[in-house]
């Protein structure tokens, strides 16, 4: 049997960098197990490797980077473990910030931050400010997050602007999202093996693309990232259209 060449227009490897990267920072605790170490040190080196990935990322030219830090599920963890994690957080807000602001790096905290303490909530609010004017990069740290409730509370914070409206518009909503300041992710990493985004940026993943990656998140960094990136690179975002509309765009563009 032979086959004839497909006249179908086959789309060109780009060269596009994402403007915004999503990670799921995955597989702290096993990464340590296996090491046996105590869960705290993998989430210490984790610490160590956000700081790798946000060099990596104002290196390559991406604008938002937005990690998943601590989710509104993570409380179910032991209590140690929760406890040491908010610690990690403190420390690195109190030795990171000052080396963000100088490499014109804003940061941003988004969640429902009124569990956590008041010394953390002064530090985060100290650094949202110190850092606001920033532009190289955007780096913001979801803590105690959920895709879910960030969509309620945009609702809710929708129907308070409009009184008596009952008709609203996805744009609409859009705007009271905790990261409306931020175009949605272009790519979306998950490290650690697992493949799905536990309620992660659920409305913002709408057209994303996806990558998964066995890597521990201890484990990722530069070059692991370019492996994204390339991965990212080979695919065509289409957002509805055919293969052929969104060549003749690049054509008229």
């Amino acid at each position: 049997m032979t086959y004839k060449s497909s006249t179908q227009a086959v789309p060109e490897v780009s060269s596009i960098v994402p403007r915004h990267v999503a990670i799921i920072m995955d597989g702290n605790g096993r990464w340590a197990t296996r090491r046996y170490l105590p869960r705290v040190a993998g989430h210490a080196k984790g610490v160590e490797t956000v700081r790798t990935i946000v060099e990596a990322c104002v290196e390559r030219g991406i604008e938002y980077l937005t990690l998943f830090a601590f989710s509104s599920e993570n409380w179910r963890r032991p209590a140690e473990e929760v406890s040491l994690l908010m610690r990690l957080f403190v420390t690195a807000l109190e030795r990171e910030v000052a080396k963000m602001h100088a490499n014109d790096i804003r940061l941003k905290v988004v969640g429902d931050l009124s569990r956590f303490d008041a010394k953390l909530r002064q530090l985060i609010a100290n650094a949202e400010r110190r850092t606001a004017n920033n532009s190289r990069l955007t780096v913001t740290i979801c803590a105690n997050y959920g895709g879910r409730w960030d969509i309620m509370q945009a609702v809710n914070k929708m129907a308070a602007s409009h009184p008596g409206s009952t008709d609203f518009s996805e744009e609409q909503l859009a705007e009271h999202l905790a990261m409306a300041y931020a175009p949605e992710p272009d790519l979306f990493i998950r490290t650690g093996g697992e493949e799905r985004i536990s309620n992660f940026l659920l409305w913002q993943l709408a057209y994303t693309e996806f990558y998964f990656t066995e890597t521990y998140w201890p484990d990722f960094d530069g070059a692991a990232l370019d492996e994204a990136v390339a991965s990212y690179q080979q695919r065509e975002r289409r957002f509805g259209r055919t293969s052929a509309q969104v060549i003749e765009q690049k054509k008229a563009s």
